[in-house]
């Protein structure tokens, strides 16, 4: 099916089977997450798998007891760096020069113009930028779930100070911005399987400005 076609297939599954995801189909999301663009190539964010079944026992109180969060086969939680730092910025050009065989300095003027940039801006920007470029990967995940014909319900539902703490983030500098379980549809048991699919009429949608 095209992409379109998938994204006509999908829907935000409220009950799954509890049918495990196939590792292959599991990485291919993954792997279209990873690839997702970011702005200057930061990728400010780290995609954490769960699919013990105890943690998600944890997880489902402060994700307001959705059941797909026990009944799905993996959770993706997206967490975003809680700020921007020069040695972040010079962290990832280092990795990106050193893997393209090219000089360490070679991008030293836009690092610092970058850093200049972000610095005065404040930590409650860096955390909501870094946050948006997060959800770049998200997206691409549920386009590649849905090729992949996986459920998937993305989920703003849940109290990141709870998941941060269970998980360790703000150790490493990261916040929980947005999770996606993964699974397969309970369509006997969903009541939103079988309904129409339903979004602005594309003259509503699109402004062409010729």
């Amino acid at each position: 099916m095209s992409l379109v076609e998938s994204l006509e297939w999908r829907y935000a599954t409220k009950k799954m089977n509890g049918n495990v995801v196939p590792q292959e189909k599991l990485d291919y999301i993954l792997e279209a997450a990873r690839l997702a663009p970011s702005s200057s190539g930061l990728q400010p964010y780290e995609v954490f798998v769960i699919s013990d079944k105890e943690m998600l026992e944890k997880i489902k109180p402060f994700a307001f007891n959705q059941s797909q969060i026990t009944d799905g086969s993996h959770l993706l939680v997206w967490a975003a760096w809680d700020g921007y730092s020069l040695e972040r910025i010079e962290a990832t050009f280092h990795a990106i020069l050193t893997e393209r065989g090219l000089p360490l300095t070679k991008m030293d003027d836009y690092k610092n113009m970058l850093w200049r940039m972000y610095e005065p801006l404040g930590k409650e920007w860096h955390a909501t930028h870094a946050a948006k470029q997060a959800y770049i990967s998200f997206s691409m995940a549920i386009a590649a779930a849905a090729e992949q014909k996986v459920d998937a319900t993305p989920m703003e539902g849940f109290v990141p100070a709870e998941l941060d703490k269970l998980l360790g983030l703000s150790e490493k500098g990261l916040k929980s911005v947005v999770i996606l379980p993964l699974g397969y549809r309970d369509a006997a048991n969903d009541w939103n399987a079988n309904l129409k699919k339903v979004r602005k009429p594309k003259n509503e949608f699109v402004t062409e400005l010729n």
